[in-house]
């Protein structure tokens, strides 16, 4: 079985990595951090609430990865806050094959260009790029600075895998869901992962 690190950033968009997220799932484990910003995010932008109130460190860690396994009816999802810095995920050691930050704010990508590994999700990432591994970024912004783009470039020079969250329009998508699908659909292309969320060209 495949292991993946996912991480979901403080951007709008947080329902295309969960809808990742659930891809993932069905075939491989995963290891998911969710930055501290992003619940809110979550639950304004989608219903779904998977805040933890009285509860810190590997309590709330516990809490939050019963809730999220209960969602998606697997034992294969593994939680850790994004202060964890002792986490597995810190460590090279901890092999994985991959990770990948849907959505992918400009702060973490700053970090990342940068490597100012200043909570769990940026020390992920900074030791798959250290390790070689794959790494993908759905860079969540419109328009793109110059800084943005030189960060972008800056790590598509070392192998980071640039997947902004652009729709298409040619499988004729009836609903907010299947474009949703489709963006979710080429993020897992662009890591090589097989899936049937949409129709493909001349499929």
């Amino acid at each position: 079985m495949k292991r993946y690190i996912l991480a979901i950033t403080g951007a709008s968009g947080s329902v295309i990595g969960i809808r990742v997220l659930g891809a993932l799932l069905k075939t491989s484990e995963v290891h998911l951090v969710i930055s501290s910003q992003s619940f809110s995010i979550i639950r304004h932008e989608t219903g779904i609430d998977w805040t933890i109130k009285g509860a810190r460190g590997k309590r709330q860690e516990a809490r939050t990865q019963q809730i999220v396994r209960k969602y998606f009816k697997t034992d294969r999802i593994f939680f850790y806050e994004d202060r964890d810095m002792t986490a597995s995920i810190a460590s090279g050691s901890f092999i994985t094959d991959g990770m990948l930050v849907v959505p992918c704010s400009m702060k973490t990508l700053s970090g990342l260009a940068n490597g100012y590994a200043n909570n769990l999700i940026e020390r992920a990432a900074d030791v798959t790029i250290k390790e070689g591994r794959p790494l993908l970024l759905s860079p969540r912004e419109m328009p793109f600075s110059a800084i943005h783009l030189e960060n972008m470039l800056k790590l598509a020079r070392l192998g980071v895998r640039i997947a902004p969250p652009v729709p298409a329009f040619y499988h004729q998508p009836d609903s907010l869901d299947d474009i949703i699908d489709f963006i979710a659909g080429k993020i897992l292309d662009s890591f090589g992962i097989k899936h049937d969320l949409f129709k493909r060209w001349g499929g």
